[in-house]
C-alpha cells in the first residue's frame, strides 16, 4: 500500500516537470502569437500616449482661451 502511494507521487512529480519544461520552451506558434500580442500592446501604448498628449493640449488651450472673459 505504501508503494502505491509512492508510485503515484512520483508519477505526479514527473508530469509536473514535463509541464514546467513546456512552459519554458513554448512552441513556435505560441511564440508568434506572443510576438503579435506584444506588438499590439506597444501600439496601444503609443496610441494611449498620443491621446493623453492631445487631451493635455486641449486642456491647456482651454485654460489659455480668454474669449469668454471679454
Amino acid at each position: 500500500m505504501v508503494s502505491d502511494i509512492d508510485d503515484n507521487f512520483l508519477d505526479g512529480a514527473s508530469a509536473s516537470n514535463t509541464d514546467e519544461v513546456n512552459d519554458n520552451n513554448p512552441p513556435k506558434g505560441n511564440s508568434l502569437a506572443e510576438k503579435q500580442i506584444q506588438e499590439q500592446a506597444q501600439k496601444n501604448l503609443l496610441a494611449r500616449k498620443r491621446i493623453d498628449e492631445l487631451k493635455e493640449k486641449k486642456r491647456l488651450k482651454d485654460l489659455l482661451d480668454d474669449s469668454e472673459d471679454w
